[in-house]
């Protein structure tokens, strides 16, 4: 069975092709992206109607790329999945409109993805993919969970964020910084040339006897900090930087060392674009290490928005038989849409 996915959430536009060969792995044959970081740093930030008008520009070229890559003719193609939500309802009506028109034209069926579910499986595309049952730390642009998966659609809340996620307090407080879009990755890189003990920035919810996480105070005491340097800010930039990026991933790190004492799981999926982060990778590297628990993350270049990942969620998800492609073409988006909400 081949499965041709597409994303168009947010700012970038990803096509895939995933191959599901019996009980196995699904096989990532290939794949296509554009990112339009390019086109909103201007602004400071995602503009909805031009990501919109982008992805419509993108998304045919790249299926195209994908087609000729893959050595694979349209007509060969089994099912088209898409990205239903969460995301900006527009950019979700370029990929969904999209996909169900080429649909209908092969006369194939077509499947509505949930992107967390995407990001939350991507691991699967890696060289080492993980085994149910794990936990999962899905640190993704405005979304900070930890769960518990025991298998496709069979998953558990065990905490999540009560305001700001760990996304927007890396990008928010690269904002206060003056670093730019996107902020996160900027912060980062900084990062690697301050101290990290620079400042003592607080870590919020990290005694509080639960798996909630909150970073809207943390934010606060960025902002709080950078006004007390004053003319000092530019000087001390990278060790604020070290230094708000240690508290982010120490949060991130004890709260799911928690999650893994609590559920008594050896296996632990990160996933979401904060996964790129090199210090988190490290910090989780080394405690996972000393207490025998795997850890698993997507390959860098699928950590962040992309096709690969719609297209391994609807084939696993086909695959488990925990849900149907139809042929029924007319769609809607889900812009909010909880991933608790997601059943099996």
């Amino acid at each position: 069975m081949l499965v041709l996915g597409i994303e168009s959430s947010c700012d970038e536009t990803g096509v895939a092709l995933v191959e599901v060969s019996g009980a196995g792995v699904p096989v990532l044959r290939a794949d296509a992206l554009h990112s339009q970081i390019e086109m909103h740093q201007a602004y400071g930030g995602v503009v909805p109607e031009l990501a919109s008008r982008d992805h419509i520009r993108r998304v045919v070229p790249l299926a195209e790329a994908v087609l000729q890559r893959s050595g694979v003719a349209l007509a060969d193609i089994d099912v088209v999945a898409f990205t239903r939500g969460p995301g900006l309802a527009g950019a979700l009506l370029v990929g969904a409109g999209v996909a169900c028109a080429l649909g209908a034209a092969l006369d194939k069926p077509v499947l509505g993805v949930h992107h967390l579910e995407g990001h939350l499986l991507s691991p699967f595309l890696s060289a080492d993919p993980p085994e149910f049952p794990f936990v999962a730390l899905l640190v993704s642009g405005g979304h900070t969970q930890l769960m518990r998966v025991d298998g496709v659609g069979r998953y558990e809340m065990l905490g999540e964020t009560i305001d700001d996620a760990a996304g927007e307090a890396f990008d928010k407080s690269a904002k206060l910084l003056g670093l730019g879009y996107p902020g996160g990755p900027a912060l980062s890189r900084l990062a690697e040339q301050g101290d990290p003990t620079a400042f003592k920035l607080p870590r919020p919810l990290l005694h509080s006897g639960n798996l909630d996480f909150s970073f809207a105070g943390l934010k606060t005491a960025v902002l709080t900090q950078a006004k007390k340097l004053g003319d000092e800010l530019d000087a001390r930039k990278a060790d604020l930087a070290a230094s708000t990026q240690a508290a982010i991933v120490d949060v991130l790190l004890k709260k799911s060392l928690k999650a893994l004492e609590q559920s008594g799981l050896k296996r632990i999926v990160i996933a979401g674009g904060v996964g790129a982060n090199k210090l988190l990778r490290s910090e989780f590297n080394a405690a996972c290490a000393v207490r025998d628990v795997r850890v698993h993350y997507p390959e860098l270049h699928l950590c962040t928005d992309n096709g690969a990942m719609i297209a391994m969620a609807a084939a696993m998800r086909l695959q488990a038989n925990v849900q149907t492609a139809s042929k029924v073409y007319a769609f809607d988006v889900k812009p909010r849409w909880p991933l608790g909400d997601l059943t099996a």
